[in-house]
């Protein structure tokens, strides 16, 4: 029997139960709708991740201080005092893969403008950390080097610390405000960043010289963090090497002493948080998977009634001359038929959830190509699994039997 023959007979047969074949779809449709929409947000959220990560710098290379202690248990890095401005002085002067550098020290506290305060962190930096930070300005300009020195009282302020203390649309530029007791002229605003991949708020902040923090509100000569930028993204490796290596020295650490700081890359972050999200995708698309194997049992049940209440007709076939694997074809066609089918409405109804999903939620979503065509291949491999043994018991059945079935 030709195939268009058999396609033909399975439409037909598929055609006089439309509910019930259509009910017998619905596990495939929401199957394969499900794991292009799990697919979707888990591909979605790796590529948000790189892009917000990315946008800090992706040959950003962040330096904390910690525990050296080789035995006991360790506290946490920030629980430590272990960078100053001889490292800054020793990496400026031994690394070849840095181009630039900056030291930070951060606070908490309250900003104030009369009546109006708002809890906020307050970042010392040096002009670089602007640049590597891939921050920029909407409004005003950046401290300088003079700043530095004289350890200025100005400061850049972000625009959700503006929304709070400036809420009725007034320019903040040149306004002074207070962090804790000491007053700051506004010479600057970012540009809004928004949320990163940690659910931090990018535009909480206020960014001071980091002389002025050390000096009037921390009174300390250590740094809570180094920055530094790579000279580009295939050279950080090497860099966090040399970084490794000056800074030991610095801290004049024997061979046998582990460092008493840390050093990470963006591309450890996006690495690790990929690593998350895509284990994460897994499992979802697995549970959104289980929805194909009830669909395929659904199959084989619905097989299994259309080959009993079918025995008769099937007799009949076999008298005038239709081989065993003739019967098995038609019923296999059928199952197949029905799993291609729910695959490409479950497709249709994948696509159009997706779309749900960012525009209602805003979460990012990409659909990729390769769990639509993984789809399409688990509805083929279904429908032959599932529908292959009641075809086979059809094919088996006695032609005598089956005409005196009732």
């Amino acid at each position: 029997m030709s195939l268009i023959n058999l396609f033909r007979i399975a439409f037909k047969a598929l055609e006089r139960n439309k509910l019930r074949a259509f009910l017998t779809m619905l596990g495939i449709i929401i199957g394969v709708g499900s794991v292009i929409v799990m697919v979707a947000i888990g591909q979605g959220s790796k590529q948000s991740i790189h892009d917000q990560l990315s946008n800090m710098g992706t040959n950003m290379i962040t330096v904390q201080p910690a525990s050296n202690l080789n035995g006991g248990v360790k506290i946490a890095g920030t629980s430590f005092q272990t960078l100053t401005i001889k490292d800054i002085v020793a990496l400026k002067a031994g690394a070849q893969n840095i181009t630039e550098i900056s030291q930070a020290v951060t606070a908490r506290g309250q900003a104030i403008n009369g009546a109006l305060n708002w809890p906020t962190q307050m970042a010392g930096v040096s002009p670089e950390y602007l640049d590597i930070r891939k921050l920029s300005l909407r409004d005003g300009i950046a401290f300088t080097p003079t700043d530095l020195l004289t350890s200025a009282k100005v400061c850049l302020i972000g625009q959700t610390v503006v929304d709070n203390l400036f809420p009725n649309g007034e320019n903040p530029m040149g306004k002074v405000i207070r962090f804790g007791n000491i007053p700051f002229q506004i010479i600057g605003i970012l540009s809004p960043k928004g949320f990163n991949a940690f659910g931090q708020d990018q535009d909480d902040i206020l960014i001071a010289p980091y002389t002025t923090v050390q000096k009037r509100i921390l009174a300390t000569i250590y740094y809570t963090n180094i920055y530094a930028s790579a000279t580009d993204e295939a050279s950080t490796d090497a860099a966090v090497r040399e970084i490794t290596t000056i800074l030991r020295d610095s801290h004049r650490l024997t061979a046998v002493q582990d460092n008493d700081f840390t050093v990470r890359t963006q591309q450890e972050l996006i690495a690790t948080l990929s690593s998350t999200s895509g284990l994460l995708t897994v499992l979802l698309t697995v549970v959104a998977g289980i929805s194909l194997v009830i669909g395929g049992i659904g199959i084989m049940n619905i097989m299994y009634v259309s080959v009993t209440e079918r025995t008769k007709e099937i007799g009949l076939r076999m008298s005038i001359g239709a081989r065993g694997k003739d019967i098995l074809m038609q019923f296999l066609m059928e199952a197949v038929l029905i799993s291609i089918t729910g695959g490409v409405i479950g497709v249709i109804f994948g696509f159009l959830s997706t779309q749900l999903v960012t525009l209602l939620l805003k979460w990012p979503t990409i659909i990729s190509e390769s769990s639509v065509v993984l789809s399409f291949v688990v509805c083929a491999v279904t429908g032959i699994f599932f529908g292959y043994y009641p075809a086979q018991k059809a094919s088996r059945l006695d032609p005598i039997e089956a005409l005196r079935y009732e």
